[in-house]
């Protein structure tokens, strides 16, 4: 039986090597061993073409006029043709773990488009044409390298979840609290150092995640009366946010009494302070 697995397993590597050799030969015919026949619409309206180590998308799928969803995950696309825009009536579009940089023009042309997946890929900026995707309510931006939050995002009138974790953003602007209709953003693995001042407005969040960034202090939410959940696990803060009655926390003293917070803040200041006290001589020295 372990030789059967072993055999099965060196012949999967090898199906996956030569998808890698072809990948890179762009006619139609080595195309066709990475899709398969793309000649019917599928009668679901779904197409996926995941880990196919695509490099160009076929224009194959561009002809199915009346195709939902498109999920193009795991490949090796950098590019998308124009006539993606051909799609009207796509509501969902995967691309996450890719090698974008540049997003595809084509895809602020998608009227329908309420879904996108753009994770994992090397986005460093969104352009103001993505204001365009009225419809969009769904945007997945996580581990890319934006260092500055795209304000482009801050058009997005009817978006409804943020997903921005594992970039490098260290502050969100104001024009944040346009989006009325925002009620999850996560936020884990930046560089925030305070909680975002504009979050305090936005009242009607549901869930707030800025796991591990660098947030020692958290303001009051008891405010905030649509809040379900706030993750705030993993910063070297000094207490826990407030909340009010029914609020889950996740993160430390989440299930502690305000004085036993206040307590273990008290002491973990004391401590901060201690080793602050500790390294200035030697941080004096190397200057």
């Amino acid at each position: 039986m372990c030789r059967t697995i072993g055999v099965s397993v060196t012949v999967r590597n090898m199906g996956n090597a030569m998808r890698g050799v072809i990948a890179f030969i762009p006619s139609d015919r080595c195309q066709r061993f990475l899709v398969g026949d793309l000649k019917e619409m599928p009668l679901d309206r779904t197409l996926d073409l995941s880990s196919r180590q695509l490099r160009r998308l076929p224009l194959a799928s561009c002809v199915f006029d009346e195709l939902v969803k498109l999920y193009l995950s795991d490949n090796n696309l950098s590019t998308l043709p124009a006539e993606l825009e051909g799609l009207k009536k796509l509501q969902l579009l995967a691309l996450d773990f890719n090698c974008f940089e540049e997003l595809p023009a084509a895809i602020c042309r998608l009227p329908q488009l309420s879904t996108l997946y753009l994770g994992n890929n090397r986005f460093y900026h969104l352009p103001g044409e993505l204001s365009q995707l009225k419809e969009l309510s769904t945007l997945w931006l996580e581990a890319n390298c934006f260092t500055v939050f795209p304000k482009v995002v801050c058009e997005l009138s009817n978006l409804k979840t943020l997903h921005l974790g594992y970039n490098q953003i260290q502050s969100l602007p104001k024009e944040l609290k346009q989006l009325e209709e925002l009620r999850s953003i996560w936020l884990a693995g930046n560089q925030l150092a305070e909680f975002p001042p504009v979050l305090l407005e936005m009242h009607f969040l549901a869930v707030i995640d800025v796991d591990r960034n660098r947030i020692r202090h958290f303001p009051g939410l008891c405010h905030m009366q649509g809040l379900k959940l706030v993750i705030y696990d993993h910063n070297p803060c000094v207490n826990a946010p407030a909340v009010g009655e029914g609020v889950r926390r996740v993160g430390r003293w989440a299930e502690s009494t305000d004085d036993e917070q206040e307590d273990d803040g008290s002491k973990a200041a004391g401590e901060t302070a201690a080793e602050a006290t500790d390294i200035q001589p030697e941080e004096e020295h190397n200057t």
